[in-house]
């Protein structure tokens, strides 16, 4: 069974137990994840079934949204609703003192992973540490805000809505945290929906359940090919010949090909034959080739 599934993660599941669940349902060894949810968060988990995961390395950094739920006048150690309270503040914070400070969050930004993630630190998690007390500095790292714009304020309740367009590597509730810090009255995350990711959106995903109760061959119609992960990257058509060459890990020669649009070194494509998916190809200047990359 080769192909991506969305699945509509649900709440109190890491990612991990979601690909528990679809590999025995669906009897595929092969399957992974695109990108780690807290069990907390719920929505769009695509599942790489079979030969899709090979796409790992190539998938999208950028193009994940959330809508987050967060409250003023409190702070946790795991920066969610879910840890231990740590501090409690008086919160008067109105709507336009937030809106005030987030573009400071938009953007190029740099930003600390916390305590209670699953980043490495001389080879030891750090929620490892964590859960022993344990708190040691942490490097900020570059991360892209790209959406962050308030959906929802209650200002007698101090809790609302964000939704945040951001680059994989993003912590949501660093941000809460952040902003939390910069109107000096606490923030926490209170949930947290994922929207989009690698280019698929939640109107596409399946609830966990649902694979369940329809088993391996209900399923099949949710199931979407692999090239659908690469729909963002253009196209290149090859010649039957280029494509026996191509299939069997051989570089083509660019003045062979038509219809390059972008020549520049390292611009992936897409390398279809008749518009039937091969595999992926990147443009290697130096010797003037478009480099096999990946076959599927």
């Amino acid at each position: 069974m080769n192909g991506i599934l969305i699945v509509d993660k649900p709440t109190d599941f890491t990612s991990f137990d979601v690909v528990a669940v679809i590999r025995k349902t669906l009897h595929e060894k092969k399957t992974g994840h695109t990108g780690t949810l807290d069990p907390m968060a719920t929505g769009v988990l695509p599942i790489l079934l079979g030969n899709a995961t090979k796409v790992q390395q190539y998938l999208s950094d950028t193009d994940k949204e959330y809508i987050c739920s967060f409250k003023f006048g409190i702070t946790t150690d795991t920066l969610d609703i879910t840890g231990k309270i740590i501090n409690e503040y008086p919160a008067n914070v109105t709507l336009n003192q937030i809106e005030d400070i987030l573009s400071k969050f938009r953007g190029d930004i740099l930003q600390k992973p916390p305590m209670y993630s699953a980043v490495s630190k001389n080879g030891v998690r750090l929620y490892e540490l964590a859960r022993k007390g344990i708190e040691i500095e942490r490097e900020a790292r570059p991360v892209t805000i790209s959406k962050l714009e308030l959906l929802e304020f209650d200002e007698s309740t101090q809790c609302g809505k964000l939704q945040i367009a951001c680059s994989k590597g993003t912590y949501i509730r660093v941000i809460c945290d952040d902003i939390g810090k910069e109107l000096q009255c606490g923030c926490v995350m209170t949930a947290l929906r994922r929207t989009k990711a690698c280019g698929f959106d939640e109107g596409q995903a399946i609830p966990l359940q649902n694979v369940r109760e329809l088993g391996p061959d209900g399923v099949i119609p949710y199931i979407k090919p692999v090239e659908s992960i690469f729909a963002h990257i253009p196209q290149i058509n090859i010649t039957e010949k280029q494509a026996f060459r191509f299939s069997n890990g051989g570089n083509l020669m660019l003045s062979r090909l038509k219809d390059i649009p972008d020549k520049t070194n390292d611009t992936l494509y897409r390398v279809c034959y008749q518009d039937k998916f091969i595999g992926l190809g990147s443009i290697d200047t130096e010797n003037d080739e478009l480099k096999f990359e990946k076959k599927f």
